[in-house]
């Protein structure tokens, strides 16, 4: 019955979260400079012509009663059409006109659910990568916090963190695709088209996830019930894994979920570099051709992630010590 109170409580302000982000990226969308029919049209079409095709799709409106019609037809799963994209899948902007109040226009659902996939992919792979990485690491590292390992994890967290993803993402295509031709680097035809960019983003992410562990499994194995296992003659490592861990993990499991909403930042770039068709691709192309409906429907789906990504780390550390409050 607590768990049930607590997810209601948690999906009620989640609603209320979502609801504020797509306000703000709505009203953000058509107060900043820049008209999107002038992209559709062409920047040669008559002026009469982009009032007409505005009008049309109700873009002149005030802001309010644009927000109420699109909030609508999100409540019933109409995230509108997207301004530029056809549902052949040509991106149409200032050069042929194709008018985009008509229904040959992509659903802006269609297009995230279909980028959807490739997005969680990478950000998996990369969380993957990142821990096999970090656990071995933090563990070492807090173990022997005066000693070799927590040199090495210091000097790796150090180089990881003052390393810019871009600048890494540029490096590892030029050296592990282009000379040494290992890995693809661009696009995707296949599961091997991922280990790169995910690569990129685990730099960007172990380096805190590293910090963490050992941080807290360095000050766990001071705890007096770790005392009290090595009175009654307990192992080290069995001490370590069967206790020490179980506690030490609940801070990072708490990072794990904030670093995913990184990652899924990070995304952004990673993805445009490698022309890695995934939604960070499709948002930053969504926000160079001004497609609001795409733009608005790729932020209330991912505040929505955050959201339940959140409820979940809650659920999984109150799993792993009930002492937590929810």
């Amino acid at each position: 019955m607590f768990l049930v109170e607590y997810l209601l409580k948690r999906l009620a302000q989640g609603v209320v979260i979502v609801f504020i982000t797509s306000l703000i990226i709505f009203t953000l969308l058509r107060v900043v400079p820049g008209d999107p029919v002038r992209l559709i049209v062409g920047g040669m079409a008559d002026e009469s012509v982009v009032e007409q095709v505005a009008q049309k799709m109700g873009l002149r409106d005030p802001i309010i009663v644009q927000y109420g019609r699109y909030m609508a037809g999100v409540v019933r799963g109409d995230f509108g059409q997207s301004y530029v994209r056809p549902v052949n899948g040509m991106v149409v902007a200032g050069g042929e006109y194709i008018d985009p109040t008509k229904s040959n226009m992509a659903p802006a659902l269609d297009l995230i659910i279909e980028r959807v996939p490739l997005t969680l992919m990478l950000a998996g792979m990369a969380l993957l990568f990142a821990l096999m990485i970090s656990i071995p690491l933090g563990i070492f590292a807090g173990l022997y916090p005066d000693r070799w390992p927590a040199t090495l994890a210091l000097l790796i967290q150090s180089v990881f963190v003052s390393i810019p993803n871009f600048w890494l993402a540029i490096v590892l295509i030029l050296f592990l695709s282009v000379k040494l031709g290992w890995l693809p680097a661009l696009g995707y035809q296949g599961f091997s088209y991922v280990l790169l960019p995910a690569i990129v983003l685990a730099v960007e992410v172990a380096p805190f996830l590293i910090r963490t562990l050992s941080v807290s499994l360095g000050e766990i194995m001071q705890s007096p019930f770790i005392d009290e296992a090595r009175v009654r003659g307990l192992s080290r490592w069995r001490i370590v894994f069967a206790h020490a861990l179980r506690n030490a993990s609940v801070p990072l499991v708490n990072l794990m979920g904030m670093q995913l909403s990184v990652l899924l930042g990070g995304v952004l770039v990673v993805e445009y570099i490698f022309d890695y068709p995934g939604l960070g691709h499709l948002t930053v192309s969504s926000v160079v051709s001004r497609d609001f409906p795409l733009i608005q429907g790729i932020a209330i789906l991912t505040s929505a992630v955050f959201v339940l990504i959140n409820i979940l780390v809650d659920l999984i550390t109150y799993a792993i010590d009930p002492r937590v409050e929810l």
